[in-house]
């Protein structure tokens, strides 16, 4: 086993180290040590991961649709239900190995050639704008989430219902503005609460009911700003406060967020976890600089967003199921193994340098195929064929590298290049994680697009809506509203008035 050694990143020249169980799990993947540092991976990998830019654009067919990829892009858009039917084959795009050229350049015609879905979507209806997600049903807006039902503008959100403006939520019904939250029940603007009941401006609260601007409760009831109330109280106080009219909601909210500042914070929220540094990981051993990890995720490092089961794995975001992964986006969903270097890879094994890839194995630098085996570059080979030059091709990578604008170089074992990314940089979530200005982006080698510009067509003003939601009438549906933040224009959805004059909270609009 090697020893810890210091390496040099290629990209920012930075120090990073590559200890012995690091080069353990590269020996165990067949795959050589990496020329990047974790952090430079990890926007690398990001920067092929628009979750929430959608476009409406021309498909194929002519038709409008919705789409991650900007209308500029070169590339043919299939209907999303078009895409996953077997009127077409991604075979027929099929082609020899060239040993004359890079192998990313070749994976790059081959991207540029083969259909695209508008969204990464599974199994879902009645939901279109949606994108990374799978099970969903009447949804909107909902991005990066699983087994969900009638939720709006949400991220992150699984197995919940009739709620909305989630984020890393769980298991929640009928709530609304949810952090990092699960197992509740009517639940408002709260966060890293769970199991609580009818309760709103909660955080770090577990199985509390009836309890408004609390911070630390266990098992409490009743209880405003951490103070027992009894029942006829607790319901005349919360009459009194109405967070029904928004600047009685904008005043309670502020009054909240100082409360909780006076309370001590643990330093990372690691829930049944062992030998793990990183944050906000339930029931995760033996992991280093990971997060948002949860259910049994055993042995990995680099990890965000994901879990499920996963075992062995380096270097991923919104994955899970899946053992041996390394450098992976939207990778390892729904079961697999040894799925390196991939992006958008379901039950699938044994693929390199895939893309939206699903039911497959043996596969090495594919785009778009389903239920195939022993393929390379979409073309068909016999198991005996393609362990022949697999080798090849690897040796051919490192003999004849892909070099990018800025001379770095990218042999196999390395993520793919940025430059060949069907995504701008400020429509990834690489911005997100690592923002960068227009000018800096460009300089060290990110394509950048420049937001649109257009004129709204808007029917109201948001500082002209009533303060109170028993005062807005339901024909605010139906109303163009210009948002006071940036300008654009938005409506409110029908689904969303209703829930909140059901439940007398404030429409957050007059911002």
């Amino acid at each position: 086993m090697s020893k810890e050694e210091k390496r040099s990143c290629q990209n920012c020249y930075g120090e990073f180290v590559i200890d012995a169980s690091d080069f353990e799990f590269y020996a165990k993947i067949k795959v050589p040590p990496p020329t990047f540092c974790p952090e430079c991976r990890m926007q690398r990998r990001m920067a092929w991961r628009n979750e929430r830019v959608l476009y409406k654009r021309k498909d194929a067919f002519g038709n409008d649709t919705i789409s991650i990829y900007s209308p500029d892009k070169p590339l043919t858009v299939y209907p999303r239900d078009y895409w996953w039917s077997d009127a077409w084959d991604p075979m027929q795009y099929g082609r020899e190995y060239d040993f004359g050229k890079p192998f990313f350049v070749q994976f790059r015609e081959l991207l540029e050639s083969v259909p695209v879905s508008g969204v990464f979507s599974s199994n879902v209806v009645e939901s279109p704008y949606c994108n990374h997600v799978w099970r969903l049903k009447n949804c909107y807006l909902v991005f990066a989430s699983l087994e969900c039902e009638n939720v709006c503008y949400s991220d992150k959100a699984e197995h919940s219902k009739d709620s909305f403006d989630l984020y890393l939520a769980k298991k929640c019904e009928r709530c609304y503005w949810a952090v990092d939250s699960e197992d509740s029940y009517r639940l408002f603007f709260s966060a890293e609460s769970s199991g609580c009941t009818d309760s709103a401006f909660l955080f770090d609260c577990r199985n509390c009911q009836n309890c408004f601007g609390c911070v630390g409760l266990r098992n409490k009831q009743y209880h405003i700003f951490n103070k027992p109330y009894s029942k006829e109280d607790y319901e005349q106080k919360i009459h009194e406060l109405d967070i029904g009219s928004f600047q009685n909601f904008q005043k309670t909210l502020n009054e909240f967020l100082q409360f909780r500042l006076t309370f001590p914070r643990r330093f990372a929220r690691l829930i049944n976890t062992t030998n793990v540094a990183g944050d906000n990981c339930v029931d995760v051993k033996n992991c280093y600089r990971c997060f948002d990890l949860r259910e049994n995720v055993e042995d990995g490092k680099y990890l965000t967003h994901g879990g499920f089961g996963m075992k062995d794995s380096y270097d991923g975001y919104g994955i899970g199921i899946c053992e041996l992964l390394y450098e992976g986006v939207d990778t390892g969903v729904d079961g697999g193994s040894r799925q390196l270097f991939s992006v958008v890879v379901y039950s699938s094994s044994d693929t390199h340098y895939c893309f939206n890839c699903a039911n497959a194995a043996n596969l090495f630098g594919c785009v778009g195929l389903r239920k195939k085996q022993y393929c390379i570059l979409n073309k068909q080979y016999t198991k005996e064929e393609y362990e022949a030059l697999v080798p090849k091709i690897i040796k051919h990578m490192s003999d004849m590298p892909y070099r990018d604008a800025r001379g770095r170089e990218y042999r196999y074992g390395e993520f793919w290049p940025v430059e060949l990314s069907p995504f701008a940089y400020n429509e990834t979530i690489a911005q997100e994680y690592f923002p960068l200005t227009k000018e800096k982006a460009l300089e060290v080698g990110f394509c950048w697009r420049d937001t649109d510009k257009k004129k709204w067509d808007v029917s109201v003003l948001a500082k002209d809506l009533p303060d109170h939601i028993q005062d807005t009438p339901e024909s605010i549906v139906g109303e163009r509203i210009a948002c006071l933040t940036c300008g654009r224009a938005y409506r409110v959805l029908k689904e969303e008035y209703d829930f909140l004059t059901k439940t007398s909270r404030a429409l957050e609009t007059p911002m």
